[in-house]
């Protein structure tokens, strides 16, 4: 093969330490050997994405399946307190939970670039400044969920209902800080693909919720007070439990060498690029829970509240496999970034591209078949079911674009662009998506199928976005910060 030959496939070519045997194969194949070459290269990493985003697509799943046995338990002591809780778990996700998760995500760029360069003793100095960033976070979180009845009367919900919600967010404080600590402790594991323990860890303390949520609500009497306890006592578990693998594995020995005082430093170095991913997330999740607010304004608010709020807990159930599948390629990129493969970061990003197409489009079909049935797991009422059924082609096309969008999210993380990520989703959401929905809802008098479809308006906006940035992007500019 002549020199000019070679460089024009080499420039084609995903540069990884098996440069050298590929070469040689090009000398002995000739382009189709390079071809057999990108193939297998991409094959290669689609295996180590689903050896990611398998296991973290059941840790999010398991993680949401808390709250949700939180809620059937306390579904049989009556209508009150179900919508009681089922309001405070809606509130402490938009004004804590999310929070703390976005903030949480700024591991994924530093712990990932870090542990692809080979760094591995940082990978503990940055957990340790997110544990110290993020528990003080929980302060004065913890304050707003102190008053979260006197909250959600001032924005006009039922007193009875916001005083139930109120009790339970109070109970559910030291929760919170659990949730600090398991962001970090995540993170931290997820960075370095050490994603099966993780999956072991919160599937144990999800078998153990069950009884845990029984004995406190039925057994000891609590109610739906015991329903909040019982999310604390079971995410303190998943500390606890992950704190000691950390501690004692192997495989953490390298990454995780005890606390130090250089842990203390640049905390405010943290903070620069913690602060933005928190917006980035919460602005994304407040538009979604706004949506549902508007729904109380709409003509026969019970039918479309009743509605919207199937819609929006059916999206965050599938928004769980999006949301693995966002941490693997975040993993993937950042990982590839900081060992200076900037080719390796955007064939990564390419093949999970692929992947979430073929799981929109997958999980969208299964939403079109099931339409007529799907209202029936939430209500008996003839008017809702129907009306869920019409819903479900729109929620079809969202959960399409949102899987799009988080894997897009995930790759923006693992190349540091909060920033800009969190500036897209303001412009996307609460310029385009809410007054969308508020001209389709209450203009064009569409109720809430026209919420929705602002919500879709908003999301085509944000996945056009982040499309044209990664095309734009230059890959080897940006390793090489």
């Amino acid at each position: 093969m002549d020199g000019g030959k070679k460089s024009s496939l080499e420039a084609r070519l995903i540069i990884t330490p098996n440069h050298e045997r590929r070469d040689h194969e090009e000398e002995e194949g000739g382009g189709g050997g390079g071809w057999f070459i990108i193939r297998e290269e991409i094959l290669e990493e689609g295996k180590k994405q689903m050896v990611l985003a398998g296991p973290l697509i059941a840790v999010s799943l398991l993680q949401y399946c808390l709250q949700v046995i939180s809620i059937m338990f306390v579904g049989h002591l009556g209508e009150l307190p179900l919508a009681s809780a089922s309001l405070a778990t809606s509130f402490a996700s938009v004004s804590g939970f999310s929070v703390l998760l976005g903030m949480g995500s700024a591991l994924e760029t530093l712990c990932g670039q870090a542990y692809g360069a080979k760094q591995y003793h940082m990978l503990g100095i940055h957990t340790q400044r997110a544990m110290l960033s993020l528990l003080a976070a929980s302060i004065p979180l913890s304050l707003v969920w102190f008053y979260t009845a006197p909250i959600l009367t001032f924005f006009g919900q039922n007193p009875d209902i916001s005083n139930e919600a109120g009790t339970f967010n109070r109970w559910m404080i030291p929760s919170l800080f659990a949730y600090a600590l398991l962001q970090c402790l995540s993170r931290f594991l997820q960075t370095q693909s050490v994603v099966v323990p993780m999956v072991m860890i919160y599937g144990f303390t999800a078998l153990l919720h069950v009884p845990v949520c029984w004995v406190l609500v039925f057994g000891l009497g609590m109610g739906s007070r015991g329903a909040a306890v019982a999310n604390g006592v079971s995410n303190w578990v998943n500390v606890v439990l992950l704190w000691a693998y950390v501690t004692l594995s192997p495989d953490c020995a390298k990454t995780w060498t005890g606390f130090s005082r250089e842990g203390l430093d640049d905390v405010v170095g943290f903070l620069k690029l913690a602060v933005p991913s928190a917006f980035m997330i919460c602005l994304e999740y407040w538009s979604f829970e706004m949506v549902v607010l508007l729904s109380g304004l709409l003509p026969n608010p019970q039918l479309e509240t009743s509605v919207l709020s199937v819609s929006l807990n059916t999206c965050w159930m599938v928004y769980m496999i999006s949301v693995g599948l966002g941490g693997a390629i975040s993993t993937r990129v950042s990982n590839e970034m900081g060992a200076g493969r900037p080719q390796g970061a955007r064939l990564a990003l390419c093949v999970m591209v692929v992947v979430a197409v073929v799981e929109g489009a997958v999980v969208g079909a299964g939403t079109i078949l099931v339409r007529h049935v799907w209202g029936r797991l939430y209500s008996n009422e003839e008017e809702v079911i129907s009306y869920v059924a019409k819903m479900m082609p729109l929620l079809a096309l969202s959960d399409f674009l949102d899987g799009f969008q988080c894997v897009l999210s995930g790759a923006a993380r693992g190349c540091g662009w909060q920033n800009l990520c969190a500036f897209i989703n303001l412009g996307a959401y609460y310029v385009v998506a809410i007054p969308s929905a508020v001209l389709f809802a209450f203009v064009l008098h569409i109720g809430g199928m026209g919420l929705w479809m602002g919500i879709i308006c908003g999301l085509s906006v944000q996945v056009i976005a982040l499309v044209t940035v990664n095309l734009f992007t230059d890959w080897e500019l940006e390793a090489s910060y």
